[in-house]
């Protein structure tokens, strides 16, 4: 079978030990690496002469990287390719010079929502000692907008309608199976208007809460993001958490991006500073999916 001459895994892909050892079988050479480079320069110097790029959602590569790593022909995105202006490496750039960017798809979501569900239900009644009311309220009946009905959103909107809870939800693009599934489209300052909690499930630097927004939303509201990094202006979200001793944001490490330092002396930020998305069954399927990918480009190319 055709092989890379040298695989690089640039920074911590959360690939399984298992993943890893199939990878030998891949290339010629293969460097794994399981920190996050901070310097592009360090990237640039990792990757080298690889042919094969795995990278995670964190790790820029941009197109000056492209420019000096000229011997990369597969980059392997060991996370969700969502809309390729909003990814991390430069798909567009990359896709121009004929390298080949994969990325994989359903694997995290299932720890997402539970992560989503556990912690509100912890607010909600008070489980943590921090009681978004006075009283225990359930989900049953909550107003609930999901902002981003993709896979994360609808099955984020099925858990809470098995809760009970009545979801309505807004995208750029009208949903007909969300729509048949009993979900209410609604214009996103309706949605803001009108629901109790918003859960953001947006593609990454996608930014749709600024002050205006803020100020639709108004009070005793409750914020969960399940984006990649922040999906809001980051000093209105910081006047909106300060306005009322009701209003609370709820996010994970994915969810928070960089924006901790700027966020943290907020009193009602419900941070977890975890990858609701990593679990064994989580990396077992990302390692498949990413390996498969490679095999698929590998015997694709011995075809040609």
């Amino acid at each position: 079978m055709n092989r890379f001459k040298k695989i690089v895994a640039v920074d911590e892909t959360l690939l399984n030990e298992k993943a890893l050892q199939q990878l030998q079988c891949l290339g010629d050479e293969v460097v794994v690496y399981h920190d996050f480079p901070q310097e592009e320069n360090t990237v640039i110097e990792r990757i080298g002469d690889a042919d094969c790029l795995l990278v995670s959602f964190r790790t820029p590569i941009r197109k000056s990287v492209l420019d000096t790593c000229r011997n990369i022909r597969y980059i392997g995105m060991c996370c969700t390719l969502y809309n390729p202006e909003s990814c991390n490496v430069d798909v567009i750039e990359a896709r121009k010079r004929g390298i080949t960017v994969l990325g994989v798809k359903d694997y995290a979501d299932e720890g997402v929502v539970e992560y989503v569900i556990s912690e509100l239900v912890r607010l909600l009644h008070g489980f943590g000692g921090i009681c978004w009311r006075q009283k225990s309220t359930e989900l049953t009946k909550c107003k609930i907008g999901i902002i981003g009905m993709g896979k994360t959103g609808r099955m984020i909107a099925d858990a809470f309608k098995f809760f009970g809870a009545e979801v309505s939800y807004f995208s750029r693009n009208r949903k007909p199976e969300a729509d048949d599934a009993g979900y209410t489209y609604m214009p996103l300052d309706e949605l803001l208007d009108t629901n109790e909690i918003i859960c953001t499930c947006i593609p990454r630097n996608n930014y749709v809460l600024g002050k205006r927004e803020f100020t639709i939303l108004g009070n005793c509201k409750i914020i969960v993001n399940t984006s990649v990094g922040p999906t809001f202006d980051v000093t209105a979200m910081k006047e909106w958490l300060n306005a009322s001793a009701e209003n609370f944001y709820l996010c994970d490490e994915t969810g928070m991006g960089g924006v901790y330092e700027e966020l943290k002396s907020c009193k009602n930020l419900l941070y977890t500073p975890y990858i609701s998305g990593k679990s064994i069954q989580s990396v077992e399927r990302l390692s498949r999916k990413t390996l498969a990918n490679i095999d698929a480009y590998l015997h694709e190319s011995a075809s040609k």
